[in-house]
């Protein structure tokens, strides 16, 4: 698969997809960071990284020019949706988290909360089931081994928070511009499926 990046409503290509950081504007970010376990990134649920890879030799900017299994999960377009700049260089890499049920919001009105000292990220409840089939798509995808701690509230919110009219939607357009798409989306079956093994 060749490198894709994420196209506007208009069709035109936005080529700095996951790390714009102007924080005026709707940006594009990746919202599984691909570093973060893929076999070339490093990670704490994956064995780690051997000496002289990818990512050791460079980071991010070496792994997406040399590494053909990074580069298509950080092309891949389910992982990427629209985001507020600032919120986006804010919550990083962090985890998702849910900690409190009234965030005070830092970021004008969004509900999204970012905790700096624990490294954590609450989304806003509208994205929760979003963000959770996404994640749980990257996951089973890449191969990416999530732990107990992680797959509890993804499996959680992918339930909780139903799928709407706008991620069908996107999903259907993804599925005919890549090839494939969120099978947490399209098929009822695959998150009961995934979710009890």
């Amino acid at each position: 698969m060749s490198s894709l990046h994420p196209t506007t409503d208009t069709g035109t290509v936005n080529s700095v997809a996951c790390k714009q950081k102007n924080h005026a504007r709707r940006t594009w970010s990746c919202l599984y960071p691909p570093e973060k376990d893929t076999p070339s990134g490093p990670s704490d649920k994956l064995p780690p990284v051997p000496t002289g890879s990818g990512w050791q030799n460079g980071g991010r900017k070496n792994c997406t020019a040399t590494d053909p299994a990074f580069q298509e999960a950080e092309g891949d377009l389910v992982n990427l949706v629209p985001a507020v700049g600032e919120v986006n260089g804010d919550r990083n890499n962090f985890p998702y988290s849910a900690w409190t049920r009234h965030p005070e919001p830092i970021y004008r009105q969004r509900q999204t909360i970012v905790d700096f000292q624990l490294k954590r990220a609450q989304p806003r409840e509208e994205v929760r089931g979003r963000a959770a089939r996404i994640s749980l798509y990257m996951s089973e995808r890449y191969q990416l081994r999530l732990s107990k701690q992680d797959k509890q509230p993804f499996c959680a919110w992918a339930k909780t928070y139903p799928i709407d009219s706008w991620e069908t939607q996107r999903d259907k357009r993804i599925a005919v511009i890549q090839g494939n798409g969120n099978p947490f989306v399209s098929d009822a079956g695959h998150l009961e499926e995934f979710c009890q093994g």
